[in-house]
């Protein structure tokens, strides 16, 4: 069984857990697109529409557009494909995953009154799945200039103008010790001023042989040997989901104005493994030289948070509604847990090849902290062609810039300055519409979402193709729903140091199946 170990750093305090990056805070600010079938088939846009589970997600004012009692489940297929291109080599992968997306109901309360204006009050609970993280990226390619020793070296030379500390763990018998045979790496046996994620990098790059210390220049250069030309090999193997469950309570007046509330709980879980390959055959050095590394990554992410939603939807006639609906910040509390391992071969001049093997076969558990996401609001249209269909626009703003790691401290306050710096404000628009032929109906919708970079390539936009049809039984109704999904990106293997990384092509198919039920 693997140690727990709690980084430490004497004199100092541990401010950042694992080294936070930007593309962190985005991955759970965004969600995609889920819900029921119906709701899926339409591209979400039920802002102003109502009348469905799902859009009690979008709009909680949407539960009072109810007639009747219902309740309804939906499982989804997911199939996402991955395209790399890594300098000029391209790669596919795929992932399929099957996955309850939805699951709901609500209660409606009619107020017979012909005094009362309240006509009815309206009380739902929804879960969702609002991004199933189920994913495979493999990227392989030659890269002509940089490599990753300049990972290593950027972590050890970062704080090397402060005074050398010991780095140490404490195991969970709280047993402290120190990292010993690091050598001539560092100067007088001690170890550059980093705080505990740092130190840890250049304690693996220090013992894999991958950094050494240069008295000349006072630096940390890297012992992989210049020429460029560095074939490399990055896989990426993620699982886990961002769920809500929302608690909603909704009113009408004269049923021309309708109101409503969610508190939701957010749950994520999500799972990271992550291998980097690198070798070259440059010239060697008179030292060791390093000829290939494997650098491995696990990392687990778990925790929970609240936000609350407010909205409204106006019958502006009995064909043309509006709707307005706020969603708050989500605060989360998150935890990490975190695994490393490198493995590094060396050659020197007229010597034979060193091995190295720096799996600690700990698991690093940090202190929790904060994330802030960014609210949201929602503009909505639709027009209701009497029982014949209808045809509905949403539109949205979220300004990621506002997505904080609390406490903002000074392991922090940096990462912060980033988000603000890297990330913008984006507008998602959805248009649906529905065409009902008796019993059956005929469904489309288009989903947009602009990129939530300022640079609009670290993750691009997102274009989105939904179609579907359902079938009422009377108190059954039988909904299914078809997706597509593309959307560019380009991150950065890793976020220090070494920032090459792919161009990725995501197309994302999805089919949800929804049964509902009138009680």
């Amino acid at each position: 069984m693997k140690k727990i170990l709690f980084l430490l750093i004497t004199g100092l305090t541990v401010s950042v857990s694992h080294s936070q990056e930007v593309s962190d805070a985005v991955r759970y600010a965004q969600d995609n697109l889920t819900g029921t079938a119906r709701f899926r088939a339409m591209s979400g846009a039920f802002g102003a529409v109502g009348g469905d589970l799902s859009s009690i997600s979008i709009n909680p004012a949407g539960s009072a557009v109810f007639l009747n009692n219902q309740t309804g489940i939906t499982f989804s297929n997911q199939n996402i494909k991955n395209n790399s291109n890594y300098f000029g080599t391209q790669i596919s992968d795929k992932e399929n995953s099957f996955i309850l997306n939805q699951a709901g109901a609500v209660f409606v309360f009619h107020d017979h009154n012909p005094s009362n204006n309240w006509k009815k009050i309206a009380i739902g609970a929804n879960y969702e799945n609002t991004n199933n993280f189920n994913n495979s990226i493999v990227s392989v390619g030659t890269n002509p200039t940089n490599s990753i020793g300049d990972y290593f070296s950027e972590f050890a030379n970062y704080s090397n103008g402060g005074s050398p500390v010991p780095f140490q763990i404490i195991n969970n018998n709280n047993i402290s010790y120190t990292y010993k045979n690091l050598g001539s790496n560092y100067p007088n046996g001690q170890y550059p001023n980093l705080s505990g994620y740092s130190a840890q990098q250049t304690y693996l790059g220090s013992q894999g042989k991958i950094i050494g210390y240069d008295n000349v220049s006072n630096s940390y250069p890297s012992r992989i040997p210049a020429g460029g030309n560095y074939y490399q090999e990055n896989e990426i193997f993620s699982s886990g989901y961002n769920s809500k469950l929302s608690f909603n309570i909704a009113t009408s007046y004269k049923d021309r104005i309708y109101l409503g509330a969610n508190l939701n709980v957010h749950i994520t879980d999500y799972r990271r493994t992550s291998s980097f390959y690198e070798d070259n055959d440059n010239p060697l050095l008179p030292t060791e030289t390093i000829s290939n590394l494997r650098f491995n990554n696990d990392l687990y992410t778990y925790g929970n948070g609240f936000s609350f939603q407010l909205g409204a939807i106006a019958k502006v006639t009995e064909s043309f509604r509006l709707g307005l609906a706020y969603e708050s910040n989500t605060w989360y509390e998150l935890y990490d847990e975190l695994s490393q391992s490198l493995y590094t071969t060396t050659d020197v001049i007229g010597g034979q090849s060193q091995y190295y093997d720096i799996n600690p076969d700990v698991l690093n558990v940090y202190e929790s902290y904060t994330l802030q996401t960014p609210g949201k609001t929602t503009f909505s249209a639709a027009y209701v062609f009497g029982k014949s269909g209808l045809i509905s626009v949403d539109y949205a703003i979220k300004d990621y810039g506002n997505t904080k790691y609390k406490p903002n401290d000074s392991g922090f306050k940096g990462l912060n300055n980033d988000i603000s710096n890297q990330l913008t404000t984006a507008g998602e628009l959805r248009v649906g519409a529905e065409y009902k032929i008796k019993q059956l109906s005929l469904r489309g919708g288009y989903r947009f979402e602009g990129s939530p970079y300022k640079n609009g390539t670290t993750i691009g936009d997102l274009n989105s193709y939904s179609g579907g049809l359902g079938y009422n039984f009377g108190g059954t109704r039988v909904d299914l729903a078809y997706s597509y999904l593309e959307r560019k990106s380009n991150q950065g293997f890793f976020a220090t140091g070494f920032t090459d990384g792919a161009n990725i092509t995501s197309k994302l198919n999805n089919v949800s199946l929804t049964l509902l039920f009138e009680l």
